[in-house]
């Protein structure tokens, strides 16, 4: 069965960086396009895609509001994702999920930034 878990969140500093990792199983992982979504602390907060990466690394989509500050990229040799993140804000904090092209999750990793 298809298998997604992240890792690497926690709690940063404003202009700080993180990378978020994805250990991706069960599934072609190079043939799947994989994105990367957040959903912020508020109650009733839904999923926002953050960004996508086609299945060969050709092309790269992101949300306006990344503002150049996020990267995805992934490994397919070893089935992983990720997503670099800089300058954090604390507009940035939220829980972070790996997608396999919207159609399953993981069960995400937090992101805090304080001011």
């Amino acid at each position: 069965q298809v298998q997604l878990v992240e890792s690497g969140g926690g709690l940063v500093q404003s202009g700080g960086s993180l990378t978020l990792s994805c250990a991706a199983s069960g599934f072609a992982f190079s043939m799947e396009t994989m994105s990367w979504y957040r959903r912020g602390p508020g109650q009733g907060q839904g999923r926002v895609r953050v960004a996508e990466i086609s299945s060969r690394s050709s092309a790269t989509a992101y949300g306006d509001f990344t503002e150049g500050r996020f990267t995805i990229s992934r490994d397919n040799d070893k089935d992983m994702l990720f997503l670099r993140i800089r300058n954090l804000k604390p507009q940035d904090t939220g829980t972070y999920y790996c997608s396999r092209a919207g159609r399953d999750f993981g069960p995400g990793t937090q992101v805090a930034v304080t001011s």
